[in-house]
C-alpha cells in the first residue's frame, strides 16, 4: 500500500505503508543515531514529531520491551529507509512493523532518506503530514500545525517513586517533564531514591519533600512555553539544594536564571554529537536530543559560566551556575542507547549531595 510524505514546502515523497494505519500531521525530524531506533520511539522527547531515520536499515533485531525509555511509542510517525520484517536477536519480541501496528503510530518506509535529510538540513525543520493521498490536507493546513502542551501530555500525572538499589543515601526531587527510564536508573543505582513529579509541582511541595538533590528532566516542546516551570526554578534557584538539568532541564533552569533560549535551524538528534568540556579542554562523544538551544551569548558570566559547548557548531551544551552547587548539560549522559562517556556527570551531582550534608 502506497504512502506519502507531504512537507509544508510542497516536496512530495512516495513510499510504502507501514505500522499503523491512518494520517498524521507533525514536525519532521531525523536523527542520525545507527542503532537505538527502540529508544528513539520511546523517547518523550519526540512528542509531537515524525522522526527520520538517517541509518538506512532499522528494525534488525526487533523489539525488545525491557529496552524502552517510557511506557510507550512518543513519536507521531516513523520515517525509515528500510525495515527488516524478520529481525534476529536472542531478546526480540516481535518486529517494528507490528509494534507500531500495536502502538497506534503510522509509518512510512522506503523513500530516500538521504534526499529528505538533506532538504531538513538545508530549509530546516519543518511540518510534514504522513497520509495515503497526497491531496488529504492543504499545505496551509500542514504549515498551521504545531506542538501543543506535550509537556503536559509526557509528565507523570501524579508523584511516583522509584526506590533506590542497595543502600539508601539520598532522596531526589525529579521534575518530569518528559523523562528517559535510564535517568531515573542511573540515579538509582547510586543509591538515590527518586521522586517524580509531575512538571507543574510547586516550590512549596519541593522544600516539604526536603530532598537532597533537584533534578530537572529532560522533554519536549519549545522551553519558554513551560511558564509554571521557570517560575518555580526562580524560586528554588537559590535554595542551597544541588540541582542538575538534562536537556529541556538545562534550558528551564536557563530561563529561570533570566537567560534566553531560541530554536535551532534543525536541533540536534543522534548518538555523536562531540562536545567540549571548557575546564578540561576534553571531548566526549553525546547522544542528543534537542531543537533549542540555551544563547550563549544571553549567559550573564556573574551568574554562570559555559561548561560545555558543541564542537560542530559552537552552541552551547552545558552550564555552571556560580556561588550555588548547579549545573546542566544539553544532551544525555545517561545515552541509553548511546555513548557512555558522560555518565561521570551522574557522579558529579552525587558529590554535590555529599558536600552539602557534610557541611
Amino acid at each position: 500500500m502506497k504512502r506519502y510524505l507531504v512537507l509544508e514546502n510542497g516536496n512530495v515523497y512516495e513510499g510504502e505503508a507501514m505500522g499503523a494505519e491512518g494520517s498524521v500531521i507533525s514536525e519532521i525530524v531525523f536523527t542520525t543515531a545507527m542503532t537505538a531506533y527502540l529508544e528513539t520511539l520511546t523517547d518523550p522527547s519526540y512528542k509531537g514529531q515524525a522522526v527520520v531515520q538517517t541509518f538506512p536499515l532499522i528494525g534488525n533485531y526487533g523489539i525488545i520491551t525491557p529496552d524502552m525509555e517510557s511506557s510507550k511509542v512518543n513519536v507521531s510517525g516513523y520515517i525509515v529507509r528500510e525495515a527488516c520484517d524478520l529481525p534476529s536477536n536472542f531478546r526480540c519480541e516481535k518486529d517494528l512493523d507490528t509494534f507500531l501496528k500495536e502502538q497506534g503510530i503510522p509509518g512510512l518506509k522506503g523513500i530516500d532518506t538521504r534526499a529528505l535529510t538533506k532538504c531538513l538540513r538545508e530549509s530546516g525543520t519543518m511540518n510534514g503530514a504522513i497520509c495515503n493521498d497526497p491531496n488529504e490536507f492543504s499545505i496551509d493546513e500542514i504549515k498551521a500545525y504545531k506542538i501543543k502542551d506535550p509537556v503536559e501530555e509526557v509528565t507523570t500525572p501524579e508523584e511516583t517513586v522509584v526506590e533506590a538499589q542497595g543502600e539508601l543515601k539520598f532522596k531526589i526531587a525529579m521534575f518530569d517533564f518528559g523523562i528517559k527510564g535510564n535517568i531515573t536508573r542511573e540515579l538509582a543505582k547510586r543509591g538515590c531514591e527518586v521522586h517524580l513529579l509531575p512538571a507543574d509541582t510547586s516550590a512549596d511541595k519541593v522544600r516539604e519533600l526536603a530532598p537532597d538533590g533537584i533534578f530537572l528532566s529532560n522533554g519536549p516542546g519549545d522551553p519558554e512555553d513551560n511558564i509554571k516551570a521557570i517560575e518555580t526554578m526562580k524560586d528554588l534557584k537559590d535554595s542551597g539544594i544541588p540541582i542538575m538539568g538534562i536537556c529541556l532541564g538545562h534550558q528551564i533552569l536557563a530561563l529561570a536564571h533570566g537567560f534566553q533560549t531560541s530554536k535551532l535551524k534543525y536541533g540536534h538528534r543522534g548518538a555523536n554529537h562531540p562536545v567540549k568540556n571548557l575546564e578540561t579542554g576534553k571531548v566526549y562523544i553525546t547522544s542528543q536530543n534537542h531543537g533549542y538551544q540555551v544563547v550563549s551569548s544571553s549567559i550573564d558570566p556573574e551568574v554562570a559560566k559555559e561548561y560545555f559547548v558543541n564542537v560542530n557548531d559552537g552552541t552551547n551544551e552545558g552550564i555552571k551556575y556560580i556561588g550555588k552547587p548547579a549545573y546542566s548539560v544539553q544532551f544525555h549522559p545517561e545515552a541509553c542507547g548511546g555513548p557512555k562517556d558522560t555518565e561521570f556527570l551522574f557522579d558529579t551531582f552525587i558529590n554535590m549531595m555529599e558536600d552539602r550534608g557534610n557541611k
